[in-house]
Order: structure tokens, then C-alpha cells, then sequence
């Protein structure tokens, strides 16, 4: 009978802590810039006040390209770690891409020339963008493939969590430099030179975790896949359970190899069960992106303004990740992932239908985030609560699983790491693109403006989520029986003769060191 201690999947949840410091990187820069660009002193000592004067354009021209050159990086960062996860492994990779990130880092942080400085700035940004790109590409695969299917969803959903803590951190970090600091370069070298925290500690981190089994074995590495696996699983290496899971990681890689024998780069898209795989990683991460979760941001400081509260953004960040944590460890393996994203669908749409209806019939007051209301309009409670609702199924869903549960779970082991790739690519795409069209729609749609997000949610992503098919509970090599790449009584037969195999291995093992004695 199976050994089930509390700690055995300890080594695989220290794996995924390492890996996703690089999420919390993910999060950090995708903060840290707004708060930056928006320091007085930062833009003074840039040239952005000529004669005394705010130059508001250039400001903000200055604000879109510190962001847009994190974006652009990392779309191309996404795109490029396929081929070299292929050939590296999913740890090496991260090791490489982690340093990319610092180097990044550090251009950024020891920028300070009035007259070049911004240059700087932005190639470090740029080159952090790469890092940032094939990590976001890379850690998901990293993880799951290292995680038994009975708690994937809990340990590879940790994802989101990390982000939010990233984006909370850049939050503080930039309120403490606002309120410490009157001047002087330091108002960027702290914010920016914080990033090499998380990095430093997931660059030495990654040299305490073993590589990818899956990996390992699709390289032909047998002996070490086998090791590995047997140490993430805390078992023995003569282990039958372990032996099993081994036995089925070969299996599906043999498969993969005789099918699509000799068709190269093809195989990842026009294999037989590949395309519909790469058309669901595209479009989750076009839907997440066109949730409604920027406008979130962008309204929160009107509506709690309205009714008296300052701070909105990390209270809403802080409820985000109580809430995913809650989801992730409590809910996410309980209900299933495709009925999470219908819920989460379902709810934010709702949430946002009665947003718009509310500022439609009754706007909230205008006001400043410094200013307290003194008399605080229903309509304006109604629309804070609202806000702090849809957080909470924005976080049971379309916030965690996307990119921790579903995209990394779907795609074969000689597949993935094409996936990942693709996947991380949309979502830096469709990113870029919100981040600049939100105000504009905004100016144009105003109330209607949720409305939109409203029929997104539940027409594309309601819809979306049925038509999915449900990998809870599903090892990763069974879904190519999912998606009908090989049928379950081929893969079975498969399994047996691989474990047939393993058990050959083994007898001709102890006969060698009965002949020894």
C-alpha cells in the first residue's frame, strides 16, 4: 500500500517555491514602473519639467515606453525559451534566462545621467523583458512537470499568488520610496534595484532542485529520469509506484516519437492532437487579457474615492490574494478546472453588468483619493462591493488557473515547452494591446465600457470554459488520450511493456550482484 505522509510532496512544493520567485518577478515589473515614472523627482531629473513646467505628454509617452519595452522583451523572451528548454532542460533555461533578467536589473538601477540615463532604463527594461518572457514561458512547465497529478492543481496554481504578491511588493516599495525619500537617484535605484532580491534568490535557489524528469527521459536520460523522479517522489528507485509513472512518461514519449517520426517543428502544431491544444493556449490568455481586470485598476480609485477610503489598490491586491490562496489549496482540486473558469466567468461578468448599470444610473461623486466623503451614497457602497467581488472570482479562476493549471497541464512532454512559449507570447500580445486601448475605450465607452468586459466574460469566457475539456485529476500523459493523439488501450499496452521492461532491468540488476557475491 502506498506510502501517504504528510511531507512527501515536500520537494516538489520547495521546487515550485524556487520557480515561481521568477513569477514574483513577473508581478514586481509589471508594478514596480507606473510608481516610478510617476515620482516628481524621477521626472525632474529626467528632463520631463523644461522651464519648471510639467510636460504631461512627455511624461506619459515616458510612463507607455518603460512599460511597452518590458512587453516587447518579453514576447520575443516567451518565443525564444521554446528551443532552448528543448535542448537545455526546463532548469538550466531558467538558470539562463534568471541572469538575462539581472543584468536588466542592474542597467536599470545604476541609470542616473540627466542626459542618457532614460536610454538606459529602457535597454535594461528591455533585457529584463527577455528574462521576465522565458520565465513566465518556462516555470509552469518546470512545475508541473515535476508534480503528481493528485495535488498539480494546488502546487502548479501557486502561479497567480506569486504574481500578486510581485505586484503587491512593487505597491509598498513604491509608497515607502514616496513618503522616505524627497529626491536623488534613489527614488529609482531602490524600486528597481529590489528586483535582484527575488532573482538572487531563485538563481541560487534553482541550484538546489533536481531537472525535470519528463525531460530527462525525453532526452534519453533514462537512469537520471528514474533518479529524479524517485527523489521528488521521496521513494526508492525499485519503487513500483514510482516505476509506474516512469513507465507511463516513456510510454507517451515513444508514442509521440513513432508518430510524428521525422516531421520536426511540424510536430508541435500539426501533430495529431496538437492544434486544438495551441488554439486553447492562444485564446485563454486573448480572454484573461480582455477580462476586465485592468479596468478593475483603472476605476477603483473614483469608486472608493466616492465613499471615503484610500489605499484601494492593495486592498483589492491584498483580497485578490487571500482569495486565491483560499482557491488554490481548498477549491481548485475539489471542483475541477473547467467549472472554476465557468464560476469565475459567470460571476465577474454579473459583477460587471451591475457595475456599469450602477455608474450609468447613479455616478459616483466626484472626488479625489484624498478627499472623504462625508455623506456616502448606497449606489457607491453597492459598487465598492461589487468591485471586491469580482476580485474574488476573478482569483477562483481566470486569475490562477490559466497559466498554473490549464496551459501547463495540456501539452505532451516534447510539446510543452512549444506550448508555454506560445502561450506566454499571447498573454505578454494581448497585454501589450489592453494596456494601451483600455483608456482610450474607456473615454469612448464610459459605462458601457463594463458592459463590454460584462458580455466578454460571459459570452467568450462562459462559453469557452464549457467547450474545454477537464484535466483534474488526469496525469500529464493522459492527455493524449484527452485529446486523441493515441487511444487508452494503446497506451496501456504501452505502459505494460515498459513496466515489463523495468522489471527485466531490475531482475538482471540483482542477478548481476548475486553473480558479484
Amino acid at each position: 500500500m502506498a506510502r501517504a505522509g504528510t511531507f512527501d510532496n515536500i520537494r516538489v512544493y520547495w521546487l515550485a517555491f524556487i520557480a515561481y520567485w521568477g513569477i514574483v518577478l513577473f508581478g514586481y515589473d509589471t508594478g514596480i514602473a507606473g510608481g516610478v515614472v510617476s515620482q516628481t523627482n524621477f521626472q525632474k531629473h529626467f528632463g520631463m519639467w523644461p522651464n519648471g513646467i510639467q510636460n504631461t505628454a512627455q511624461v506619459t509617452a515616458v510612463s507607455s515606453n518603460v512599460v511597452s519595452v518590458l512587453q516587447a522583451g518579453a514576447f520575443f523572451g516567451a518565443l525564444g525559451s521554446a528551443p532552448i528548454s528543448s535542448k537545455m532542460g526546463r532548469k538550466w533555461t531558467l538558470v539562463g534566462f534568471t541572469f538575462i533578467f539581472s543584468i536588466g536589473a542592474i542597467l536599470t538601477t545604476v541609470a542616473s545621467s540627466p542626459t542618457n540615463g532614460l536610454a538606459l532604463i529602457y535597454a535594461g527594461r528591455v533585457i529584463s523583458g527577455v528574462g521576465i518572457g522565458g520565465i513566465s514561458a518556462v516555470s509552469p512547465s518546470f512545475v508541473s512537470e515535476c508534480s503528481p497529478k493528485e495535488v498539480r492543481g494546488r502546487i502548479t496554481g501557486l502561479f497567480q499568488i506569486m504574481v500578486a504578491i510581485g505586484v503587491m511588493l512593487s505597491y509598498f516599495i513604491n509608497f515607502g520610496v514616496s513618503i522616505n525619500i524627497v529626491d536623488g537617484p534613489r527614488i529609482w535605484r531602490i524600486p528597481f534595484g529590489f528586483q535582484l532580491v527575488p532573482a538572487g534568490i531563485m538563481l541560487f535557489g534553482l541550484l538546489t532542485v533536481k531537472e525535470s524528469p519528463r525531460w530527462l527521459a525525453s532526452v534519453d536520460r533514462h537512469d537520471e529520469a528514474l533518479a529524479n523522479l524517485a527523489y521528488l517522489r521521496r521513494r526508492s528507485t525499485d519503487n513500483l509506484e514510482v516505476l509506474h509513472e516512469l513507465a507511463e512518461i516513456e510510454a507517451a514519449i515513444e508514442e509521440e516519437r513513432e508518430i510524428r517520426k521525422d516531421l520536426g517543428w511540424k510536430e508541435a502544431f500539426f501533430g495529431k492532437g496538437n492544434f486544438i491544444r495551441f488554439v486553447i493556449a492562444f485564446v485563454i490568455f486573448l480572454l484573461q487579457q480582455w477580462s476586465g481586470q485592468n479596468s478593475v485598476s483603472y476605476y477603483a480609485p473614483q469608486i472608493f474615492a466616492s465613499i471615503g477610503f484610500t489605499g484601494n489598490k492593495n486592498s483589492l491586491l491584498a483580497s485578490g490574494v487571500v482569495a486565491t490562496s483560499l482557491f488554490i489549496f481548498f477549491g481548485v482540486e475539489w471542483i475541477g478546472r473547467r467549472w472554476s473558469l465557468f464560476i469565475s466567468a459567470m460571476g465577474m461578468g454579473i459583477m460587471f453588468f451591475i457595475i456599469g448599470a450602477l455608474i450609468k444610473t447613479h455616478p459616483p461623486p466626484a472626488a479625489s483619493a484624498n478627499t472623504v466623503v462625508a455623506t456616502i451614497p448606497p449606489a457607491s457602497r453597492a459598487m465598492a462591493a461589487m468591485l471586491y467581488i469580482y476580485v474574488v472570482f476573478y482569483s477562483m479562476g481566470w486569475g490562477p488557473l490559466p497559466w498554473g493549471d490549464y496551459v501547463s497541464d495540456i501539452f505532451n512532454t516534447r510539446t510543452r515547452h512549444y506550448g508555454l512559449a506560445v502561450a506566454s507570447a499571447s498573454q505578454w500580445l494581448w497585454n501589450f494591446v489592453v494596456s494601451h486601448q483600455t483608456l482610450l475605450i474607456e473615454q469612448e465607452l464610459r459605462f458601457k465600457f463594463f458592459f463590454m468586459f460584462a458580455a466578454v466574460n460571459i459570452g467568450g469566457m462562459g462559453v469557452f470554459s464549457l467547450l474545454i475539456p477537464e484535466t483534474k485529476g488526469r496525469s500529464l500523459e493522459e492527455m493524449d488520450i484527452i485529446f486523441g493523439s493515441i487511444s487508452s488501450e494503446k497506451r496501456a499496452a504501452d505502459v505494460a511493456k515498459f513496466e515489463h521492461a523495468f522489471e527485466h532491468r531490475e531482475d538482471g540488476s540483482t542477478q548481476s550482484q548475486d553473480e558479484k557475491v
